[in-house]
């Protein structure tokens, strides 16, 4: 189902690299199985017979729930990943999300103060990096995740340029 005011028509979105979804996967498993092993310890607890209070059932009802959870959030990831995108116009750059809950935030060339570009060690050994736009407005989240390294630094340098030639134009 396509949306006007998400999808505006004309539009060429650029998509972000493939291979953020790996980094998207080591982070999702990072954090779930820190949840998975603490939310399991009742479990371990009651088996062990230290605690005598807690029904079975619900030891083991709750860390399979966030199991559950955690599987059906790593199945989203790669179309996540494939919603990310971004599109150059002549005044502003398009940065959309979401899959449920989309989000296309227009952020014109003349807002911005600088382009910061960020490296973690996972996307660094992929050749990734993010790209994050800086506006005078602290709600502003405009940022571009797994970007290929070589395509955002030329985006910083661009976005940069068009910046200051639109903040010379006022």
């Amino acid at each position: 189902m396509r949306t006007e005011a998400i999808d505006p028509p004309g539009i060429m979105w650029q998509r972000v690299s493939p291979k953020y979804v790996t980094v998207r996967v080591v982070q999702w498993a990072i954090g779930n199985l820190v949840a998975v092993l603490v939310l399991s310890l009742p479990l371990l607890l009651v088996l062990t017979g230290w605690w005598r209070w807690l029904p079975l059932w619900l030891a083991i009802t709750v860390p399979a729930a966030i199991l559950a959870l955690a599987i059906w959030r790593l199945l989203l990831i790669p179309r996540q990943v494939r919603a990310i995108g971004y599109a150059e116009r002549d005044d502003d750059l398009l940065i959309r999300t979401g899959i449920f809950f989309q989000r296309t935030v227009a952020v014109p060339y003349g807002r911005m103060q600088y382009v910061d570009i960020a490296v973690g060690p996972v996307e660094r050994g992929l050749g990734l990096c993010t790209l994050k736009l800086h506006t005078a407005s602290p709600g502003t989240n405009a940022l571009i995740p797994g970007l290929p390294a070589a395509e955002g630094a030329r985006l910083r340098e661009q976005l940069s340029a068009r910046g200051e030639a639109r903040l010379a134009g006022l």
